[in-house]
Parts: structure tokens; sequence; C-alpha cells
């Protein structure tokens, strides 16, 4: 079958059209796997915005609630600094035929893309002067190799993650924001087609000074991979998320704090199933538990907590997105309550605890206001 990141690029569009009611009931769901449903008066607004571009969207970084970074296919950036009132969308030029699954945007003016896809096509590019031009960072030289997603402690420091090759995990991580070594030798032993699903860029995450979570899939077990030391050190941790297949796994990984975190994932062969898709941990993603599946059919390709750089022990809102649909929760997943309407978005970032944003395809931006 083809790899499972690869697919991505195509299986949208069986998802878009593949998917029923994200509202009915899955019949072979356990009784645990119907969520309770919040109430909804406190339901977010929901704005579209212009992008500029008809390219798949598949990543998103705000900055503040004004300046805010989307990339996609084709090459494609767009950057808005006043919101979302207006963005502007470009192509990296050269990069016309790359994939930017990833964008870390630093401000109005500096910015990271990763571009994800086999042997060289994996790159990372920065930007000083708001996009006018690019810099290649990182070309990987690995014919086998395939990077997914990146995520940044500090603007110079971050971590890069690669799905595994004989074995191996190729992690990378820069510490000048300028060069990205290879650490892969820290980690534990990659799993037969261990990988990461480059869906949204959200499938590494930071926090603080040194602590970081890589979520996999696509082998036997779906794992979390942490360090607490900025990735001199790693261990393993199972999680209760749909696997066991090559399109099965975790997708995208979160932590408020250096206990709390949220990850998610599913099945890629299963659009029209709720998948077991959402857990919990409190002790730093040692330990995960199973919470009632978010009301989405198919795999949740990114959520974010609605926090930005705010977030911290009492932020528990949550929203989740993919094709089959997208969700919220203010209690980390105990009760959900759906997004009437909003499907086919990739990805989802906040600003801070009231301002987030949806990208996904044919340039669909979507503010969301709580």
């Amino acid at each position: 079958m083809p790899h499972p990141r690869l697919a991505l690029t195509g299986f949208a569009a069986g998802l878009m059209v593949g998917c029923s009611n994200p509202s009915s009931p899955d019949p072979s769901s356990p009784a645990t796997d119907s969520p309770s449903l919040a109430n909804a008066a406190s339901a977010p607004a929901l704005t579209p915005q212009q992008s500029g571009t008809i390219n798949r969207l598949q990543a998103v970084s705000p900055v503040s609630a004004q300046v805010v970074w989307a990339s996609g296919v084709g090459g494609t950036y767009a950057i808005t600094r006043n919101g979302g009132q207006t963005w502007h969308a470009a192509v990296v030029p050269g990069a016309e035929a790359l994939q930017f699954r990833d964008v870390e945007g630093i401000s109005g003016q500096e910015a990271y893309l990763l571009s994800a896809g086999p042997a060289d096509s994996s790159r990372v590019y920065h930007t000083t002067d708001g996009g006018r031009t690019w810099q290649l960072q990182f070309k990987n030289r690995e014919p086998t190799g395939f990077y997914d997603c990146f995520a940044f402690w500090t603007p110079d420091r971050a971590v890069l993650m690669g799905d595994v090759i004989d074995g191996r995990l190729p992690v990378r991580r820069t510490l000048d924001g300028r060069f990205w070594p290879d650490i892969g030798d820290n980690l534990p032993a990659g799993q037969e087609g261990e990988a990461a699903f480059a869906a949204s860029g959200t499938c590494v995450a930071t926090q603080g000074e040194k602590n970081a979570w890589i979520a996999t899939g696509g082998a036997e077990r779906a794992r979390i991979l942490a360090t607490t030391d900025g990735g001199n050190t790693w261990k393993d941790y199972a999680t209760p998320i749909s696997q066991g297949t090559p399109a099965s796994g975790n997708f995208t990984v979160a932590f408020r704090d250096a206990l709390h975190g949220v990850v998610a994932g599913g099945d890629l062969d299963q659009p029209d199933v709720r998948n077991r898709n959402f857990a919990v941990s409190s002790d730093g993603g040692k330990t995960w538990q199973r919470r009632p599946s978010a009301p989405l059919h198919g795999a949740i390709f990114g959520l974010s907590y609605a926090a930005g750089h705010d977030r911290g022990p009492n932020v528990k809102r949550v929203v989740v997105t993919g094709p089959g649909g997208a969700a919220w929760t203010d209690d980390e997943g105990e009760t959900w309550t759906r997004l009437q309407g909003v499907r086919d978005y990739w990805a989802v970032a906040f600003a801070n605890q009231q301002v987030g944003w949806f990208v996904g395809t044919e340039g669909r931006i979507l503010k969301i206001t709580f």
C-alpha cells in the first residue's frame, strides 16, 4: 500500500465524499465511546476568511491575535498581520512542487517552513523579512527519509520528527535556528513502519524550555516519545489510540504544562467510523487514559489547546479537527460539542484563550472566537 504519509494527499478527496453524518453513532463502538455533548449555549463564533490561495492549507501558527502564518501544498504560505481581515498568500521560489505541512511563526517578519515528502522533498526554510526571501536550512539526503513536523521551544531551538529508517528514528534538533543535526541515537529503537502523520504539523509538541513529545503511528504500537532535557534523552510510552496498522495511530499531541496533555488520532482506513481518537495524560505522557471519542468520524488530524502561549494548569479547553468534522471540549474530553458544518479542516491553532484559526482544503481559513 502507499506510504501513509503520502496517502494523506489523495486520501482527503475520499474523505470529503465518503464520511457519513458525523453526528450519527457508530454501532460498532462500545457504550463508553459515546461522548456526552456539552451545552452548546457557549458555542464559539466561526468566521470564514479569504486566504488568497486555493491550495490546501495544512498548518497554521498564530504569533498573536493579529499575526498568523499558514502553509500548505504547492509551495504555499500565507500570512495575516491584521487578525485575518486580509491574508497574503505566495509561493516560495523553487518550492512549487513541495508540500509545506508545518509552519512556525516567530513574528510578522520571521517564520520557518517544513516541507514533508520523500528524500529531498523534506526541507526546512527560514525567512526574516516577512517572506520576501527564504533561506534553505535543511534538505534531507536520505533516499527513504521522510520528515513530518517540527516544534519550537524558542525562536532558535526546535525538534524535527522523521519516520523510521532501518529501525532508527532520525529525529533532528536545532540549537541555533540554523543547523539541524541528527539526534536519532538519543531515541529508543524505532518499530517497523513507525512514522508520524504529516497532516497538521502537530505530531511534535514542546513545552517550557526542555520538554517535548512526539506522537507516532503506522506500527504495531502507537507511542509517545518524550524528553525532559531538550532532546538529550528520550523514553517511550504506550497510548490507547486506534493502532496496529500502517494507517493508524497518534496524529497530533499537545501539552498545557509539563504534566497535562492530550493526544489524538485514529485510522485513515476507517473514515466512516468513530475511532478511538482521544486520550489524556496527567504525568507528562508516561500514562494515558482514554476519554470519550470526539464526535467526528475518521481520524483527528490536528488539535490545539485554546490558549496560545497562555497555556497553564487551568486551561482545559481543546479543539480538534479532521476531514470528518471538528469539535471542542471544555474539560479535556469528558464532554464534547460538535462544530456543526465544520469539515475538511486539517489543522487548528490558537493565539490566546479566545481566538484561533482552522485551515483546510481549497485554501479555506476559518477564524474561531470563544
